[in-house]
């Protein structure tokens, strides 16, 4: 190989390296409602999938199972919450401003178990008596947490 060539490939892997650095501080701005994402598994919960995604200031957050099923996903931004229309249990997706789009008669089976949490946002899941699943998006606690260190289950 010649200097040239060498010169070009090593600027090449040098850009590559990094674009993944700056990918890896940002949360993606694509992939919602996918199976698996491109983007970091911050699930709070070994039994789920949660990924951020990050688009005009509005942070965008997907449970999906183990499966890669997606389940739910609502959108937040200044402490107002949306629910979205994606995931098997949508319907049953509770923020502070919308309640469950449905109504059911099923119980909890379970006692709601974290499956998110960050600096402003939890975010829970019930297994219910019909075997649906309630989640719920809720501003975080007061103090602040990253992720990373709020979230024990990262991949």
């Amino acid at each position: 190989m010649n200097v040239t060539s060498r010169r070009v490939l090593l600027a090449g892997l040098f850009s590559l390296g990094v674009s993944a650095t700056a990918f890896a501080g940002n949360p993606p701005a694509t992939g919602l409602g996918q199976a698996w994402p491109n983007a970091a598994d911050v699930s709070a919960n070994p039994s789920f999938h949660v990924y951020v995604f990050v688009l005009g200031g509005v942070k965008y957050v997907q449970v999906n199972d183990l499966n890669g099923n997606v389940l739910g996903a609502f959108g937040t931004a200044g402490g107002q919450f949306v629910t979205l229309p994606v995931g098997r249990f949508a319907q049953l997706v509770t923020t502070p401003q919308t309640p469950a789009a449905v109504t059911t008669a099923a119980v909890p089976s379970a006692a709601p178990a974290t499956v998110y949490r960050d600096g402003s946002t939890t975010v829970t899941a019930t297994l219910l008596s019909d075997g649906t699943l309630q989640l719920n998006a809720t501003p975080a606690d007061s103090d602040t947490c990253d992720p990373i260190e709020c979230n024990n289950h990262i991949q």
